[in-house]
């Protein structure tokens, strides 16, 4: 793939950019067999290929410029606004969206936030398309100054926009360097994205966490599903459970599966998934999956975990260690810190790892480990 805003050095967000792709995806499998190398008894399935263009279905874009010439993309060097609206990894539909979008900026007169002056009300804007072209928009805004007039013409950028089903607005006051902050305010009558994920509706709040590239992530619950299926075990849990992927995809008669979650919106939006598909046995709960798994009165046979890179951490390796889990899938997206909780699991020999490449065109990846208790 090659991309003009990385040739010309505007952006150099994707390190990859530029590179074949067949070797993109060749260093992400050899970097990960090297930091496992270690685990001698690991079968390594054959990596999994994404599209190298127009994948994510997730656009987190900095509003620059002015109000009149206002810029989506990125901050340059001095927080200056770098239009990138052209984006080649964002999808089509994502892309078909930015210059409606710039439009409606001009025409509510809505001034991007400043970075270096600190003035200003429109910081960000995030995107997100379903598989069906259906799109959320949130606007991250400082202040609810200017939401009047966005309610006043909602109307309007939904007649130019059909696509485009959920809106709302993102408080983010203060000036730090963050996304979004944590009030949200809902200006549609429809609430959640719908994503369709192999044969499972996933609904998609707000402030809800997914995969940025909808194939990858069909592929990701996929290859759970078949491992969970494989074992047959009675119980399964979904520590950082998310949306409820992994969790909707283990379902199966005479079995049980739990989704913890810290977000209750996503809570929210695994139990209408799970209630649309009328699936038993399903049951989701907001918390943190530590305190969760500390505070059980008997563990299940066998732990999915998917959390954020930072790994799952010392005290609940050492709560895997004591308990009586049976198998362990972990999903990761950074393998630096899924080698350092593995040797924090001796009881458990890693059996089959597979590399799928989430993030095409830059340094990163998922990997999904499937552990076994030897000792």
């Amino acid at each position: 793939m090659r991309c003009s805003y990385f040739d010309a050095g505007t952006c150099r967000s994707c390190t990859h950019m530029g590179r074949p792709y067949g070797e993109q995806l060749a260093g992400k499998q050899l970097h990960c067999q090297t930091l496992l190398a270690g685990h001698t008894e690991l079968e390594w399935l054959e990596p999994v290929a994404s599209q190298e263009s127009g994948f994510r279905n997730k656009a987190k874009m900095v509003i620059g410029g002015t109000a009149q010439n206002p810029t989506i993309g990125i901050l340059d060097a001095d927080g200056h606004g770098v239009d990138l609206r052209k984006c080649g990894v964002c999808s089509p539909g994502l892309r078909a969206v930015f210059p409606v979008l710039a439009t409606y900026i001009r025409r509510l007169r809505l001034t991007p936030y400043d970075v270096p002056k600190r003035t200003g009300e429109l910081k960000h804007v995030i995107i997100t398309e379903s598989p069906t072209g259906a799109v959320m928009l949130r606007l991250v805004l400082r202040s609810e100054q200017t939401l009047p007039r966005i309610r006043k013409h909602l109307a309007d950028l939904l007649a130019d926009l059909p696509q485009v089903k959920v809106v709302s607005v993102n408080l983010l006051p203060e000036h730090k360097a963050v996304l979004e902050g944590d009030r949200e305010i809902l200006l549609t009558e429809q609430s959640t994205l719908e994503m369709r994920v192999n044969d499972i509706n996933l609904h998609l709040r707000p402030q809800s966490f997914f995969q940025t590239n909808t194939g990858m992530a069909a592929a990701l619950y996929r290859q759970g599903r078949e491992w969970v299926n494989e074992l047959a075990p009675a119980s399964v849990w979904d520590l950082y459970c998310g949306v409820g992927g992994f969790a909707l995809h283990s379902a199966a008669p005479s079995r049980t599966v739990t989704g913890i979650e810290t977000s209750s919106e996503a809570i929210v939006s695994a139990r209408l998934s799970s209630d649309e598909a009328g699936l038993a046995g399903m049951e989701f709960q907001a918390g943190d999956a530590t305190a969760f798994a500390l505070a059980a009165e008997r563990s299940p046979d066998l732990v999915i975990v998917n959390p954020p890179r930072r790994g799952i951490g010392k005290e609940l390796c050492g709560w895997l260690e004591s308990s009586d889990v049976q198998h362990v899938v972990y999903s990761s997206c950074n393998a630096q810190s899924l080698a350092r909780d593995l040797a924090a699991l001796p009881s458990f020999t890693a059996r089959r790892a597979r590399v799928l490449d989430m993030f095409p065109q830059t340094t990163h990846y998922e990997v999904m480990v499937l552990l076994e208790r030897t000792a």
